[in-house]
């Protein structure tokens, strides 16, 4: 049995507490509690810098599964805390609500609220080593789930020695003059999270990325388990992160809104004659950044941020913003209602904000966050602010009083009128849309070649290229869930054309028709008819574009059917070997150039004779209705490609650059990708 003394008690009473209730401090011990102690130590990095005493951070993952935090902020205090007489190292380290940022002594505004970041992470950390440049040593400090000690050797699992009488802050070398930063690295524990937890580099980078975006100028460094280095900067600012995350065609320009505010709160403090916390009214200064504009598509897509740290779920900032703008457009669009053909029409949120992209970014002393995983800020006084700073801002806007903007405007006001009156049409016509009526309707297209079945489970819709193709899928299919529509050539590329002219398109109307869920905003996944839309093109250029041209309307305005992985591709053969047994002749069919080739010289190995000349299949008019029914049709024997987008915004981002209006970057692509292509597999 180890020894068990005062020493220890006093440094794992806070802490035993962490690693008792992990959720309560990190939100969970899955992937995404790793994550938040990652961010934890990132920020406390992050407000060093927004401090004005660092330039660099660097993140280095290891194939063990740690990670190393750097940064060049002024390091982590060494000298002895006068209350506890511990370094100030491990102060931070081992306590709970202590630190720079608890008490507002260092920082005016940091991510930090509780105090509890660092500590959190040393409690649920198998090993966890701090080294601190400063007054010209290295000093270092080593902890095991919490508690400061020597290990023997590196890594976690080797013999640990903890202090009993009294800990050592030891130094380790020696710095230049000026040189200052904190090292940390830590190994999470097993015991505490699942063993599927593992950080995700994807995540990682995107939030340093981010990061770079909110704190202009700061260098940020991600080394993974390969040794390959990412590095992220930006002098844009929040302004620079809205370019970035706008992906359509813009409506208007980029604004920024920027304004210092005050505000009184009533919080507890340390009285130091009475000892004992009193309540007074404080007067706090907050930093309001703004950045915004509005485009083409209909997505939303609104970040929100306080003292640089990312609020998911929103807060009293984001609603602020949000009360502004209706407020503001509420006004404007009932004062030119004639103009605009909007008399008596009510704006909600969902109309302004369609097609926005925005960053809403609040810096204030002491925030107060529901919960340590900080993804919903909660401080009352914040949104009237935001919402006064941003009414304001565009009441000057939207009246045209800023130059060189009406024309601008007058779209923006015209878009949201129209998103208001496309809600209003929507939710009239929307009990129309259902499955029931849909069938009963005498206004489905007329090519339309619908099954039997009455449910959606297991029913199908076969989307065929020509009228050629679908007689042959006529016969081919089975009636009872097999449904065929057939289009007309190649689809209009909507990643090109507008809302109004892809709803003008007959082919793509049908198929939004047929589906029967809508399309937009407005689409619902439950009301969809058929449980698999398989698009069955022929499997040459041409038809590889259809499909793609039919993906790029899904993805763009059915992304949910996408997402659920309810949108296939089929695979028709390219080529029919007829296999001579004796007297019997066997069909083989290959998908490939080089699938054939391996057939044929299996074949001529074993020395089985085939039939000359072997059958190309240019097309699927060309198939038999037995052979389609047979490799492409029939669950039993057919092959189906699942489409899925695992991260929208990438495919969002190919999309673009394969199918949208820049013909410079994609014409970049195609030269810069070139001598990697395998001519081989195109079929021409």
């Amino acid at each position: 049995m180890t020894d068990y003394n005062a020493r220890h008690l006093s440094v794992l009473e806070g802490l035993e507490a962490v690693r008792k209730r992990p959720g309560m401090y990190i939100g969970s011990t899955d992937a995404r509690g790793l994550m938040h102690c990652l961010w934890e130590i990132i920020d406390n990095s992050v407000d060093e810098a927004l401090a004005g005493h660092g330039k660099t951070i660097a993140v280095e993952a290891f194939s063990d599964g740690s990670l190393k935090i750097s940064d060049d902020g002024r390091g982590v205090p060494v000298d002895a805390e006068p209350r506890t007489g511990l370094s100030g190292v491990e102060v931070v380290f081992t306590k709970l609500h202590a630190g720079g940022k608890f008490g507002g002594g260092s920082y005016g505004a940091s991510g930090g609220l509780h105090g509890v970041g660092a500590s959190v992470v040393n409690a649920l950390s198998a090993r966890l080593d701090v080294e601190v440049d400063r007054n010209g040593k290295t000093h270092a400090m080593s902890f095991k789930r919490g508690e400061p000690g020597v290990f023997d050797g590196p890594g976690p699992d080797a013999n640990f020695n903890p202090f009993t009488d009294q800990s050592e802050l030891r130094t380790i070398g020696k710095v230049a003059k000026g040189v200052t930063g904190t090292r940390v690295h830590y190994w999470p524990d097993p015991q505490i999270f699942e063993p599927s937890a593992v950080f995700s580099p994807a995540d990682l980078a995107s939030r340093l990325r981010q990061t770079a975006f909110l704190v202009p100028g700061l260098l940020l460094t991600l080394t993974d388990q390969d040794k390959n280095v990412e590095s992220y900067q930006f002098q844009g600012g929040i302004a620079e992160y809205v370019e970035h995350l706008s992906k359509d065609d813009p409506t208007t320009q980029i604004h920024r809104i920027q304004s210092d505010v005050h505000f009184k709160e009533t919080v507890p403090v340390l009285d130091e004659n009475q000892g004992a916390m009193v309540s007074r009214e404080v007067e706090r200064d907050c930093k309001i950044d703004i950045a915004l504009r509005w485009g083409t598509a209909f997505d939303t897509e609104v970040r929100s941020f306080v003292n640089i740290i990312a609020t998911p779920k929103g807060g009293t900032h984001l609603a602020g913003f949000e009360q502004g703008l209706i407020k503001a457009f509420r006004a404007a669009i009932e004062q030119s209602a004639r103009k605009l053909k909007a008399t008596g029409l009510k704006i909600e949120r969902d109309d302004i904000m369609t097609g926005l992209t925005a960053v809403v970014s609040v810096s204030f002393p002491e925030p107060q966050f529901e919960g340590q995983t900080k993804e919903v800020l909660g401080t009352p006084a914040i949104k009237s602010l935001v919402s006064g700073v941003v009414a304001k801002w565009f009441d000057e806007y939207l009246l045209g009083k800023q130059r060189g903007t009406k024309q601008e405007v007058e779209n923006l006001l015209d878009k949201v009128v129209s998103e208001a009156k496309a809600r209003i049409s929507a939710r009239s016509l929307k009990d129309t849309q259902r499955r029931k009526n849909a069938l009963e309707s005498s206004s489905l297209p007329s090519k339309l070649v619908d099954c039997r079945a009455d449910a959606t489970k297991g029913s199908e819709l076969f989307i065929v290229e020509g009228d050629s193709a679908l007689g042959t899928a006529k016969l081919a299919r089975d009636s009872s869930f097999q449904a065929l529509l057939p289009i007309r050539g190649k689809i209009l590329n909507v990643q090109k054309a507008s809302l109004s002219d892809m709803l003008s398109n007959a082919e793509c109307a049908a198929i939004i028709q047929v589906l029967g869920a809508g399309s937009g905003r407005t689409f619902e996944l439950d009301q969809v008819r058929y449980e698999k839309i398989i698009l069955m093109s022929d499997a040459d250029v041409d038809g590889a574009h259809i499909r793609t041209l039919l993906l790029t309307l899904f993805f763009r305005y059915m992304r949910p059917l996408v997402e659920a992985g309810r949108v296939y591709a089929a695979v028709p053969p390219l080529h029919r070997v007829m296999i001579q047994k004796g007297r019997v002749k066997e069909a083989r069919y290959t998908y490939s150039q080089q699938e054939l080739n391996e057939l044929l010289s299996a074949l001529e190995k074993n020395g089985t004779s085939y039939q000359q000349p072997i059958q190309r299949y240019k097309g699927l008019g060309e198939m038999d209705a037995d052979q389609l029914a047979e490799t492409t049709m029939m669950p039993q024997n057919r092959m189906l490609r699942r489409i899925t987008a695992e991260d929208a915004e990438e495919a969002a981002t190919v999309f673009e650059l394969l199918m949208g209006n820049e013909v410079a970057p994609r014409r970049d692509f195609i030269v810069s990708s070139a001598d990697s292509f395998d001519r081989e597999k195109i079929d021409a």
